[in-house]
């Protein structure tokens, strides 16, 4: 029986399908796609049917392209309960996409480990660039505390052990002043590029609505907030999508600039644990480098979580033309990419 398209107007019915698809991402949730809307995409939300039984779901995001064209995208999506339904939703996706589409991106959210291969199509679907970061790190959350913190390297044990002397605390925290403040900071320093900071809070206000959750997450020392990131939550995964840290510029008592108090690698490490005391069985990093750089800004971003004991793993994209224009509106886009990464970084190259 041929799969369909039903789309749906309630976020909670929606969400529980995505919350509970064994192949999945928050990233597919409803609020995910309601901070998109902030910055100029449409979305569209589908239950995927097979007659009347339930086998996915989709959050399509439309992006207006110039001549009144436009571009799907699913974000880290869509949710499935197997892989092997993503060929048969190509011709129900060419039933309900509009003329003036031109191709759709999908993101399957089933990880494959690093040594693995990669597939190079299903079905109809190719291969192609992604827009979330292709390769990433993740964490077996199902092991004990003990267990993971064994699994840190020798040097992330020690900082996490002088942070704690020094009285670094890393928690949820809702001062989200104080993240942007950090975010933004590391951005700059990074020469990274950064979303209008009304993308971020309707993150934080609409994901926790229907099922999954937005949080903003601190370490402080002395109340100074020197590392924070941003996470996502649904189904058995916490993803940390931004965050940063700044340096400690005060002074102590005696004039004297303080102590490196290791705020950084106590920010990850609590993180880790507040994920798993919370349920989650996997905990996302969120991109490392395809190719290893020691020169660029990611190599250390890399090396940080790594010193965590994650595994390495692909989420790979896939494309499928709509239209004859396809192709002209993928080199378009990708000259706007490069354009924007010269404007910004000085290099045609991006940062994952």
């Amino acid at each position: 029986m041929k799969l369909s398209l039903l789309e749906i107007k309630d976020p909670l019915a929606y969400d529980e399908v995505v919350r509970d698809a064994p192949i999945t991402s928050a990233l597919q949730g409803w609020g995910y796609g309601s901070a998109r809307a902030a910055i100029g995409y449409v979305p569209h939300r589908f239950l995927i049917r097979r007659g009347e039984e339930t086998v996915g779901a989709l959050q399509l995001l439309r992006m207006p392209l110039k001549f009144g064209f436009s571009w799907l995208y699913a974000p880290r999506g869509p949710s499935l309960w197997t892989l092997e339904d993503l060929e048969e939703l190509a011709p129900a996706l060419k039933r309900w996409a509009r003329p003036t589409d031109v191709m759709v991106k999908l993101e399957p959210p089933r990880p494959i480990p690093s040594e693995d291969p990669i597939p190079e199509a299903y079905g109809p679907w190719r291969r192609g660039s992604t827009e979330q970061p292709e390769h990433t790190m993740a964490l077996d959350l199902t092991r004990t505390e003990e267990e993971l913190f064994a699994g840190l390297h020798s040097m992330a044990r020690r900082n996490v052990r002088t942070a704690q002397k020094f009285g670094v605390v890393g928690a949820r925290d809702a001062h989200f002043d104080d993240f942007w403040t950090i975010f933004h900071a590391t951005n700059e320093r990074a020469k990274l590029g950064e979303f209008p900071r009304g993308y971020y809070t309707t993150m934080l206000e609409q994901a926790d609505k229907y099922g999954g959750e937005a949080y903003t997450f601190l370490s402080r020392h002395q109340d100074r907030a020197l590392a924070g990131g941003f996470f996502l939550g649904m189904g058995k995964g916490a993803y940390y999508l931004y965050g940063g840290s700044v340096r400690d510029d005060r002074l102590d008592e005696n004039g004297q600039p303080f102590k490196d108090v290791k705020a950084a690698t106590l920010f990850y490490w609590n993180a880790i644990l507040d994920a798993k005391k919370r349920g989650y069985e996997f905990f996302d990093f969120w991109g490392i480098p395809r190719e290893l750089d020691e020169s660029k800004h990611s190599f250390g971003v890399f090396k940080m979580k790594e010193n965590f004991g994650g595994f390495r793993i692909w989420y790979p994209a896939y494309e499928l033309d709509l239209n004859p224009l396809a192709r002209f509106a993928r080199a378009k886009r990708r000259e706007r990419k490069t354009q924007l990464n010269l404007e910004r970084r000085g290099s045609a190259e991006d940062v994952l």
